[in-house]
């Protein structure tokens, strides 16, 4: 659960790192991800003792505002006003809270399929992303069993989704970032802005090296391709199948931020369309080239792509197989 503290507390670091900074959101994630780990943490669970959490919160803001007050020289969160908040959301959110576990394997057993979403991209995930550039939870497709409180041969099918080019917002190495016009085409067409921060989102060519070793490592048998109409009146469009490495051509990536940074991307280039593909509800209603591209990217990543988002509307989607269907 994150309190005002953590968020105080996060804002203060990013300002002390300054041109170190890795790029948070300054939302209070990491420090909630830290408490949760030093076992101080706050829990939802927590607010159904309203007594009992306030004794809890009272001894973190202790320790959070002297971080604040006496490392960061920053204003000590109120603690009156966080006893209060936490009081409210024990009574408006008291009701909803309940055995997740105990809900899924009901569902599971009597009502069919069950969908988790994930947030945020494999990269990010804290043990198998660019780190120190990532956010400090597992966002991996495994995670959802250990988050959510089930067993992992629940999940039968993982629907990756990727964009028909590579984003990025914050900090961190990215080796087929675009500096030019068409890297401006994929930001302004595609409204790249961070979601949480508002931040401009940095845009490249799709990176299949990466994008290859995020099904790997999420066991992902399905794909939706979002923003393809992104790349309509592109004259060429570029894929990173590799990269070069002091040197050496290598089709996975290094394990460190630091000499991903180092990649010099291979890529390869394929014709582009002046036609729209928004709208398009078939692939045969797709350009020539556009099909080309989709059918390139199941062919380097070994996955078939099931959905494809052609626009920003719900409508604007092409469902090639449902994920839902066992057959």
């Amino acid at each position: 659960m994150i309190l005002p503290s953590h968020v105080a507390l996060d804002q203060a670091r990013e300002r002390a790192r300054g041109n170190d900074a890795i790029g948070t959101t300054g939302r209070g994630i990491g420090p909630a991800y830290e408490d949760k780990i030093a076992r101080r943490g706050v829990r939802v669970g927590d607010l159904l003792n309203v007594g009992v959490c306030v004794q809890k919160v009272r001894s973190l803001l202790e320790y959070h505002n002297f971080l604040l007050t006496e490392r960061f020289k920053s204003d000590a969160v109120d603690e009156g006003s966080v006893v209060a908040l936490v009081e409210r959301w024990s009574a408006e959110l008291g009701p909803m809270i309940g055995d997740v576990a105990g809900a899924l394997r009901e569902v599971s057993g009597t009502q069919g399929s069950i969908l988790f979403e994930g947030a945020q991209g494999t990269l990010l995930d804290i043990d198998q992303g660019t780190y120190p550039f990532v956010t400090s939870s597992n966002t991996t497709a495994g995670a959802a069993a250990c988050g959510s409180g089930t067993g992992p041969l629940l999940l039968d099918t993982v629907m990756g989704i990727v964009k028909a080019y590579t984003t990025r917002v914050g900090s961190g190495p990215f080796p087929t970032e675009l500096f030019d016009e068409d890297g401006a085409h994929l930001a302004e067409k595609g409204h790249e802005f961070g979601a949480t921060t508002g931040r401009p989102r940095r845009c490249g060519w799709f990176d299949a090296v990466l994008a290859r070793q995020a099904c790997w490592l999420n066991s992902v048998n399905s794909l939706c391709i979002t923003k393809l109409d992104v790349l309509d009146g592109l004259s060429q469009i570029r894929i990173c199948t590799g990269y070069r490495l002091n040197g050496e051509v290598i089709d996975s990536p290094p394990w460190d931020a630091e000499s991903l940074a180092a990649c010099e991307p291979i890529y390869e280039t394929l014709p582009g369309w002046n036609e729209s593909t928004v709208s398009a509800q078939s692939m045969e209603a797709l350009p020539p080239a556009a099909r080309a591209y989709v059918e390139r990217i199941e062919t380097l990543l070994g996955v078939r792509v099931d959905i494809l988002s052609t626009g920003a509307d719900r409508e604007d989607t092409l469902v090639l197989k449902d994920p839902f269907d066992s057959d």
